[in-house]
Order: C-alpha cells, then sequence, then structure tokens
C-alpha cells in the first residue's frame, strides 16, 4: 500500500501538496519558496496503481490467490486498452481471462466493433462538437449572459459524459476483439432519479472501488449515523482528489457528498435500484421525469466545480448564471461555423436520448441502426481539430 500509493502521492500530488503549504503560509505573512517537480506524469498512474492496490487486497482478505504467472499479472497491471482512463479492473475479473486459452468468436468481435463505432460516435459526434462551445463559454464567461452560461454548463455535462462513456466503449470494444471481457463503467448516469443512483451508474468501477476498499473498511452504513455521514464525506473527497490536484476536484466531491446525505440520512439511497426504462416498462412517469430533471440539474451544477479553473471561477461562473439571467442566440451563435458546432452537439445529444429508449427496449439488434449511428458518425462527427479525451489528464 505505501509503495503503491507512494508513487501515486509523489508524482500526482506532491506540487499541489507543495503549492498549498506556501499559500497557507502565504495567507499569514510568510514568504516560503518551495522545490517543486518538473516531471511528466506517468500515462495511466491512476488506473494501474488502483488496480495493483485492488490485487494486494484482494489476496489479504484471501478474495483470490497470487498468481504465478508473471506475464499474466504484468497484462492485468497495464492493459493497454483500459490503461489511460479505464474502467479500472479487479484481478478476480481478469486474471482467469489472461490465463485461459482463447479463441477467435465471430460474434464477440461483432459486438466488440459494434461499442467502439457507439464510442467514436460519442466522442467525434458529441464531445468534440460540444467543446469548442464549452471551451469558449468557461474560459470567458465574464462577457456572457446567464442564459448562455447555463447552456455552456449543460454541454459539459454532455460533453463529459459522451467524451469518458465513448473512451470506456472503445476500451471494451477493443478488449473484446482479443477476447476479453471488461466490466460496464456506464449505465446511462443522467437518467438518474437521485443522487445515489446517479453514482451506481456513473463511473461504476470506481465507486465500486472506492465502496469495497474505502468505504466498507472504514465502517460504511455499519455504523451509528454520525459516522456514517463522515464515511460518506470521506469517500466523496477521496474520489475528488482521486481525479486530479486541484481543490475544484475536492469541491465537487464534496457538493455530492452534501447532495447524497439527505438521502442517506433518510435511508432513501438503495431506492432506485431498477432501471427508469426496460423492456417491461415503457416509459416513465410524471414524478419519474420530475427526479430525474432535478438530479440532473444539481449534478450539472456540480459539474461547474470539475471544470472550472479554480473555485473561485467556478463561485463567479454560478452567480453570474443567476444575476445574469437573459439570454441571446446571437451572443454565442456568432458565427456560420459556431451555430454549425453548436447544432450538431444539440443534435447529437438528442441522440442520446433515441439510444437509450431503444437499448432499454431491447431494440438495438437491428444491424440497419447500427449502419444508421456509423452515417452519423460519419456527417456529425467531422470536426477540424481533435480533441483530447478528458480524463486522460487524470
Amino acid at each position: 500500500m505505501i509503495f503503491n500509493l507512494g508513487l501515486l502521492g509523489f508524482f500526482k500530488y506532491y506540487n499541489f501538496f507543495a503549492h498549498s503549504w506556501v499559500e497557507a503560509f502565504r495567507s499569514i505573512g510568510y514568504e516560503m519558496n518551495p522545490w517543486t517537480l518538473k516531471v511528466i506524469l506517468p500515462v495511466g498512474i491512476s488506473f494501474y496503481t488502483f488496480q495493483s492496490i485492488s490485487y494486494s487486497m484482494d489476496i489479504y482478505r484471501n478474495k483470490i490467490v497470487p498468481t504465478r504467472n508473471f506475464l499474466a499479472f504484468a497484462t492485468f497491471v497495464s492493459f493497454f486498452p483500459q490503461l489511460v482512463a479505464g474502467p479500472i479492473e479487479r484481478a478476480a475479473n481478469m486474471l482467469p481471462q489472461m490465463i485461459k486459452k482463447r479463441e477467435f468468436k465471430y460474434a464477440q468481435a461483432v459486438e466488440g466493433i459494434k461499442l467502439m463505432i457507439w464510442g467514436l460516435f460519442k466522442k467525434i459526434a458529441i464531445a468534440d462538437s460540444l467543446a469548442p462551445a464549452v471551451n469558449d463559454i468557461f474560459k470567458n464567461y465574464e462577457h456572457y449572459s446567464g442564459g448562455t452560461l447555463i447552456m455552456g454548463a449543460l454541454f459539459f455535462s454532455f460533453q463529459i459524459y459522451a467524451d469518458f462513456s465513448g473512451y470506456t466503449d472503445i476500451a471494451r470494444g477493443t478488449a473484446k476483439l482479443f477476447g476479453f471481457e471488461l466490466m460496464l463503467n456506464f449505465n446511462f448516469p443522467y437518467m438518474s432519479r437521485s443522487i445515489g443512483e446517479f453514482w451506481r451508474k456513473w463511473h461504476i468501477s470506481l465507486s465500486t472501488w472506492f465502496r469495497d476498499y474505502l468505504y466498507i473498511p472504514i465502517g460504511g452504513s455499519k455504523v451509528n449515523k454520525w459516522k456514517g455521514i463522515r464515511n460518506v464525506f470521506v469517500i466523496f473527497l477521496v474520489s475528488g482528489f482521486w481525479h486530479g490536484a486541484n481543490w475544484t476536484y475536492i469541491a465537487w466531491g464534496g457538493i455530492h457528498a452534501m447532495l447524497f446525505i439527505p438521502s442517506f440520512v433518510m435511508g432513501t439511497n438503495r431506492k432506485d435500484v431498477e432501471d427508469v426504462i426496460s423492456e417491461t416498462k415503457r416509459f416513465f412517469s410524471l414524478k419519474e421525469m420530475g427526479q430525474i430533471v432535478l438530479t440532473f440539474c444539481l449534478v450539472t451544477m456540480a459539474w461547474i466545480f470539475f471544470r472550472a479553473d479554480s473555485i473561485e471561477n467556478a463561485v463567479h461562473f454560478i452567480g453570474r448564471m443567476f444575476t445574469h439571467p437573459s439570454f441571446s442566440f446571437a451572443e454565442h451563435w456568432k458565427t456560420n461555423e459556431m451555430m454549425a458546432i453548436n447544432m450538431k452537439g444539440i443534435l447529437a445529444v438528442l441522440n442520446l436520448g433515441v439510444y437509450y429508449y431503444l437499448f432499454k427496449r431491447n431494440l438495438l439488434n437491428s444491424k440497419w441502426i447500427w449502419f444508421f449511428l456509423l452515417v452519423e458518425l460519419l456527417f456529425l462527427g467531422s470536426t477540424r481539430n481533435a480533441v483530447d479525451f478528458i480524463y486522460f489528464q487524470f
């Protein structure tokens, strides 16, 4: 644990703590000259560190036995499709797949290609189309009205989902081509009726990792209410800190903790365990629609802290949303190019809703639907500049 967390802390968080230490002393009038690192962060360090820790912990708890196949272990830790942005895999799932003989399966490969196509569509047609507008609004928020800022926050909500889940789909699809099955990492989180349900559907591999290796070991919910609330704050704050060495991520985690606490105290955090739409349930009720909209709005507000450069900027961004509530289409759709980018993004986002309904109704078996998605990928996904995956920085 010391070795794994030591590497992660040294490379990812040393400068953060050094600068925070300096700022703390500067606030009382004492100047310091810190020694900081000028190194490149190792690729995927957060993901393979957490996988190594889970391997060690599962052995310690006698859940798995140590493998004597070093190649299988090294491949599990550094499996290239999911190395950079997950999902965070468990040895119990991956090591048996590494060791056994694998054979090419046509059906599995077809499923993998479909996942890759859908992931590319979400990344290129949705995330990359929304990125120019999001970057412009968050960079120049002081010059825009509240209506445009709301639009920017909504765009970022869809951008980060399409970007991150798009990568996961590509990673899972690529793994299938090699005969490996990676865990599901997203289950339509924006169709959640509560914050608790959102975290059961968003970045599932990370939330379950913190549950199994942090939340439960410190007591989980099997303690009194005050310690339970403490445990909730611990897991959300650490989750925010895991995303990066910036106070904005910690604030984002703290906001989610505060949003989650009411349902935790009332014991309703495990209430919404079944999907709002399924093969047997065609539509959701007005009450469920209201819950989905409210949850999405709360999550979107928290995303502002995640996306902003500083907590101060996030607070000013939100303040301007409510103090300058006007909206003008001419304000942001300044050029034909920007208008085209925004329209592509909006059309692509609407497509997510259609896809969710078709998927939950088990209507995605038709080859024509996948052909339709591929055509959309080609026509909607054309952008001048490539945009890096957001989670590459974590």
